[in-house]
């Protein structure tokens, strides 16, 4: 035979031949070293993709998280001309919120109802042009007084 011992028969009783471990040829043990060379750049290079597209979501919901931020100024300038403060009315300025600073333009038209103002607020980073524009009325006509409880 090849100078091995025979091996001992399996627990079932059947002589099946088994080749014993050292009798597997060198060149079938394992990974070469360019195999696993291979196998480390297609990983690093699944890892790469991975980082650009992690990347491209934190920016993304970055932008939608200013976004958000815009539209609030814009309603709360909105809610405030609403409830009658006209301090600064129309023009800009500019307003800090979620640790930001936000410039705050307002434009006060005519509507073609006479009791209604068309305001149009544009917010965005101060220096840069308006993320968010939102538009709404405002009543002109004097503020109605509350009811007295009865």
């Amino acid at each position: 035979m090849n100078g091995t011992a025979p091996l001992p028969p399996t627990p079932f009783g059947s002589s099946l031949s088994r080749t014993p471990r050292n009798a597997i040829p060198e060149t079938e043990q394992g990974f070469s070293l360019i195999e696993a060379l291979v196998a480390l750049l297609i990983l690093g290079v699944a890892a790469a993709g991975l980082v650009r597209a992690v990347e491209s979501h934190i920016d993304s919901i970055a932008r939608l998280e200013s976004r958000a931020a815009a539209v609030w100024v814009a309603e709360n300038r909105l809610t405030e001309l609403a409830i009658g403060d006209t301090a600064g009315a129309a023009g800009a300025g500019t307003v800090d919120m979620l640790g930001r600073r936000w410039q705050v333009r307002t434009m006060i038209r005519t509507s073609p109802d006479p009791d209604l103002s068309r305001i149009d607020v544009a917010v965005g980073p101060p220096g840069a042009a308006p993320m968010v524009t939102l538009g709404g009325f405002v009543d002109r006509g004097p503020k109605i007084a509350p009811v007295p409880a009865a």
